[in-house]
């Protein structure tokens, strides 16, 4: 296993735990909804702040589908093609993009 697939997998699973076990909290001014990123929001992200936004598509995904188990070589295919995507389509809302690409 790749160093990077190490972290996108401990990213993953961090974010899985996460969202399946945060308690709603009323909205401040300064918080968003995952629905309001866009590709172009993802993708203006650099480096490490770039994967995490990924990572955390990909876990807030996985934990919406009500299952804990992901495969780190089709996550990565994954990634690859949502990037592309995102590059091609920047205004396209970032979730939904994830979503087509998971199919």
């Amino acid at each position: 296993m790749t160093v990077a697939c190490s972290k996108m997998a401990a990213a993953v699973a961090g974010f899985v735990a996460v969202i399946g076990s945060a308690p709603a909290f009323a909205q401040s001014q300064a918080d968003r909804t995952v629905e309001q990123y866009s590709c172009m929001d993802v993708m203006r992200e650099s480096g490490p702040n770039r994967d995490i936004a990924i990572a955390f598509l990909h876990g807030y995904l996985v934990g919406k589908s009500g299952t804990s188990k992901f495969n780190l070589e089709t996550l990565a295919k994954q990634t690859d093609a949502f990037i592309d995507q995102c590059l091609e389509n920047p205004k396209e809302k970032a979730q939904d993009v994830m979503m087509k690409v998971k199919g």
